[in-house]
């Protein structure tokens, strides 16, 4: 697995304006993060600067104006954070993590059955 880059809560904010839609440049992201946050623009081209420099982001260069568009995946990142969470809360163990999220879920007929699929599934393997 490639090394990934550790993304800051703020961060992630600019990233799933990416992921969503790419690629964007500065002003676009700007724009929609208005409403969103109250950011000034310097501080959201700021954590793209620092985005780029992580090699969380690329770049095209057009002209005057500079393309941004993800270098990592969604998914990755995801995958990283979830198991950096696992290590830190749960020492690296996924069990007491599920049954605590399963205590505190509400959950439908429909989610239960889902969720026994899975584990079913997993047993499997």
């Amino acid at each position: 697995m490639k090394k990934l880059p550790k993304i800051s809560e703020s961060e992630w904010l600019v990233m799933r304006v990416l992921w969503s839609k790419s690629p964007l440049t500065a002003n676009e992201v700007v724009e929609k993060l208005a409403g969103k946050t109250k950011w000034k623009p310097k501080t959201i081209k700021t954590l793209i600067t620092r985005l780029t420099k992580k090699k969380a982001l690329k770049f095209e260069k057009e002209g005057r104006k500079y393309r941004y568009y993800p270098a990592v995946s969604q998914t990755e990142c995801v995958r990283m954070e979830r198991h950096s969470f696992v290590r830190r809360v749960y020492g690296g163990t996924s069990r007491p993590m599920l049954a605590s999220f399963l205590e505190d879920a509400e959950l439908s007929a429909e989610d239960i059955a889902e969720l026994k699929n899975i584990l079913e599934q997993k047993a499997e393997e």
